[in-house]
């Protein structure tokens, strides 16, 4: 048995103080990711600070069209928020593919941003994990390698990150807000707050000890009520992607105006497919120009032997998931 002190502080800043002193503490929020860990011995914690009192539970629209999320919103909440339906589909959508009603009801959004990318391998502590453990090793470079990453791995890390809904708001281009230790806040785009593995696989975010996400800020964007998130996955439902699709499309007479398009399943964080945003502003609406889009995208994947699948199938999702935004769109975008 492994003594855990547990602390339930009135303010983020005592949160923050608290853990920012403990070089083995962390947040506890929704706790489905991390309570998974802690009894697999994959996390080794002396002090838990709850914080789901703490932070908003609100959902705000802004004076300038945009929304602020509260970091405590259940995941659930958040997807069935009229104003994220209508505005921001792609963003109800994300959540409702992942996990399961109770997970979404009891998981937070500033939570799910924060789970560990991981593999099977991570989870298992008989096995070597430059993750878990640095220096002992990848164990899946040379094992089961399905669901691993296709872009931006590195020879220590090959995981892949789990959450549908940081791949929504990569395309919403959001921003996250923190509070630090120092007592002051910052803004981080969420395309910033994930890491590549590099030589520091242990490192998920870009986050300092003890800084807390507060809440998550969606700017308007007015075509983003055109958008839509498509996952594909081993079985129907509690399943990671293999490969998912974010988009969000503006056309107009035929013509792709404006485009957001973001990957899942494919790296260690959510994967902006900006080669393929570029390729497709001022080219025609249609399957062959959303083809040669995924296809110089795809151009960067370095897939292993196990998962070479992958880059069909990503094709294949960007290719559909942008021909259904042009029919929704009716060919002419908003």
């Amino acid at each position: 048995m492994r003594p855990l002190r547990y602390a339930r502080p009135d303010t983020v800043t005592q949160a923050v103080t608290l853990v920012a002193g403990e070089p083995r503490g962390a947040y506890l929020a929704g706790g489905t990711n991390l309570v998974d860990l802690l009894k697999l011995g994959v996390a080794n914690l002396d002090l838990l600070v709850d914080v789901r009192r703490l932070t908003s539970t609100s959902i705000d629209e802004l004076p300038d069209g945009g929304v602020l999320i509260g970091a405590a919103v259940p995941n659930g909440e958040l997807a069935a928020h009229p104003v994220i339906r209508q505005r921001y589909p792609v963003l109800s959508e994300a959540v409702l593919a992942g996990a399961s009603g109770q997970l979404r009801n009891v998981a937070t959004t500033g939570g799910n941003l924060l789970q560990r990318t991981r593999c099977a391998y991570f989870q298992n502590v008989t096995t070597p994990c430059n993750k878990r453990e640095p220096g002992t090793g990848c164990s899946a470079r040379e094992g089961y390698q399905r669901e691993m990453a296709i872009f931006g791995a590195s020879p220590e890390c090959v995981a892949t990150h789990p959450s549908d809904l940081a791949v929504a708001l990569a395309v919403l281009e959001a921003q996250v807000h923190t509070h630090g230790p120092d007592g002051g806040g910052r803004r981080i785009p969420l395309l910033d707050l994930h890491r590549l593995p590099g030589h520091e696989p242990q490192r998920d975010t870009a986050l300092g000890h003890g800084e807390l996400i507060t809440a998550v800020e969606l700017p308007p964007l007015p075509f983003a009520a055109t958008s839509r998130y498509r996952k594909i996955r081993d079985r129907a439902s509690y399943a990671f992607a293999l490969v998912s699709v974010a988009a969000a499309l503006d056309v107009a007479g035929g013509v792709v105006r404006d485009v957001r398009i973001a990957l899942g399943g494919v790296a260690h964080k959510p994967w902006r497919a900006t080669r393929a945003e570029q390729r497709l502003r001022g080219e025609p609406a249609g399957e062959a120009s959303f083809r040669a889009a995924a296809d110089a995208e795809l151009a960067a994947a370095e897939p292993l032997p196990g998962n070479a699948f992958k880059v069909r199938l990503a094709r294949a999702a960007i290719t559909r998931t942008l021909l259904d935004l042009t029919q929704a769109a009716g060919g002419s975008g908003r």
